[in-house]
């Protein structure tokens, strides 16, 4: 249950990222420079709670060992998720790109084959392969059919390019995030913190931000003021604030693939988070009696995902 609620309140902090990114867009900021800014205001932040615990040298020497290994799957973790999650902020609206993002729910359970549970035995370690957790997955099955009735109404009024270009990318990016997640939890085992892993992974991923943010500098100069301080924002409720308490919840359960199928699952709070904000902020659309419908599906979803869990 600790996971669970840790999962829910990571969903709330990262429903800023759906809802400023639009703002930015509105605003005719370029998608490159708000994925960059969100990591590269992170790094510092997080470098600051390193030095202040005493936990950098940890980090350090264990990307000395594995310097490969963490280059690639943090850029998968952070870069294929984030850079595609922006683009597709500037052709879909928040609710569109939040509801979208969903998908990774069933990506997560779905790409459990390729992950081992460790058992420790009196005869050593083994390594049992993980298998798809099919209650688990029936029961995101219902919070993705409840999310996407809460679409349905909205769809009606964007046409497809648009809606390709905002659904597509995030696919790309629901698939990226746990997979990196689950392999840097690999990695690391019981060696670092979550802090330590997301501060690691920051600082792996940079080499990508530093292309992207040279790619806006480029093609549309310098972000503007309000860009850089709603950017900033966003690294520290979603980058540093979501990213910290959705690992610690993958944490808690990692090894396990039905638990870790039902924290993934309270991702989907982020739809109803960035729904209420979007009415709120944007003025947008009430949803209709089959919106709320999907909210009752998505609400009912997690719940019955917690109590197949346990």
């Amino acid at each position: 249950m600790k996971a669970i609620l840790f999962g829910v309140a990571a969903s709330f902090f990262f429903a800023f990222t759906f809802l400023l990114n639009q703002q930015m867009n509105i605003s005719g900021g370029s998608w490159l420079w708000s994925s960059s800014l969100r990591y590269i205001f992170m790094l510092p932040i997080l470098l600051i709670i390193m030095v202040i615990n005493k936990q950098l040298s940890d980090v350090v020497n264990h990307i000395v060992k594995n310097p490969l290994e963490w280059i690639i799957w943090s850029t998968i973790g952070f870069g294929f998720f984030y850079a595609p999650l922006s683009f597709a902020s500037a052709y879909g609206a928040s609710w569109l790109v939040a509801g979208t993002w969903q998908v990774t729910i069933i990506a997560g359970a779905l790409m459990s084959p390729f992950f081992f549970k460790i058992i420790k035995t009196n005869n050593g370690i083994l390594k049992r392969r993980n298998k798809i957790p099919k209650k688990s997955l029936l029961m995101s099955s219902i919070i993705l059919l409840g999310i996407f009735l809460l679409q349905f109404e909205n769809t009606k009024y964007i046409s497809l390019s648009k809606t390709l270009l905002g659904v597509l990318p995030v696919i790309i990016a629901a698939f990226s995030y746990p997979l990196g997640n689950r392999k840097m939890m690999e990695i690391c085992g019981d060696s670092l913190n979550t802090f330590q892993r997301v501060y690691g992974m920051t600082v792996c991923s940079m080499p990508f931000w530093i292309i992207i943010s040279f790619s806006g500098l480029v093609s549309v100069g310098w972000p503007s003021e309000g860009q850089v301080v709603q950017s900033l924002i966003v690294a520290v409720f979603s980058g540093i604030i979501a990213t910290i308490l959705f690992f610690k919840a993958t944490d808690l359960v990692k090894g396990d693939a039905h638990r870790l199928a039902v924290v993934e699952s309270t991702q989907s709070g982020e739809v109803i988070f960035t729904l209420l904000g979007g009415i709120f902020i944007f003025h947008d659309k009430i949803p209709t009696t089959l919106g709320f419908v999907g909210i009752i599906f998505v609400v009912a979803g997690m719940i019955l995902n917690s109590f197949v869990n346990s």
